[in-house]
């Protein structure tokens, strides 16, 4: 029942951005099952001389994009992913950093995943990650990071996720960990 209302509710959402945003419809909106049986709308904008890609609006098939504190440690541990810090530079200098994180601020998150690997080395300084492979997006609370996660999911990245705890909830730990 709670998959044939996220249905309708993608569907009514899909109808007021065509009527809001000026969508394109009709041929140029493409209707698919997904493996969940839930219907996926999916549509080519453009915009002045701006084009978008195709995107799904339906989320009932997808898994979770949150990492927990346990997870994230794991992860760069095992060295299994990147993990991509996306503050600003004098946020890391006043607050600090999780160790192991590349430095990528938000708004440049869109174009640096479309750098070529040795671009991105070399303005960021760590391996650009592929699209398969394991991202994890932090921030200071979990704000930014969400947005970096839309934009990598837009590009392609099929295994990023976020860490919505972020810097303070990392933090948080740690000392907790060091008091013992």
């Amino acid at each position: 029942m709670a998959l044939k209302v996220c249905c309708r509710l993608t569907r009514s959402f899909v109808r007021v951005l065509e009527n809001r945003n000026g969508f394109l419809t009709g041929t140029s909106a493409l209707k698919s099952l997904n493996s969940a049986g839930c219907l996926q709308y999916k549509h080519a904008v453009a915009k002045q001389e701006h084009s978008y890609s195709w995107r799904s609006l339906c989320t009932a098939s997808k898994p979770s994009a949150a990492v927990t504190y346990e997870e994230l440690k794991k992860l760069l541990v095992a060295k299994s992913g990147v993990v991509i810090d996306v503050r600003e530079p004098w946020e890391l200098r006043e607050f600090g950093n999780i160790p192991g994180t590349i430095n990528v601020p938000l708004g440049q998150v869109n174009g640096a995943l479309q750098l070529e690997p040795e671009e991105f080395k070399e303005k960021y300084g760590g391996d650009m990650p592929s699209t398969t492979e394991n991202i994890v997006f932090t921030c200071l609370a979990g704000m930014r990071s969400i947005k970096a996660l839309d934009a990598a999911l837009s590009l392609g990245y099929s295994n990023a996720q976020h860490y919505p705890g972020g810097w303070q909830d990392w933090a948080k730990h740690e000392i907790l960990q060091t008091k013992d």
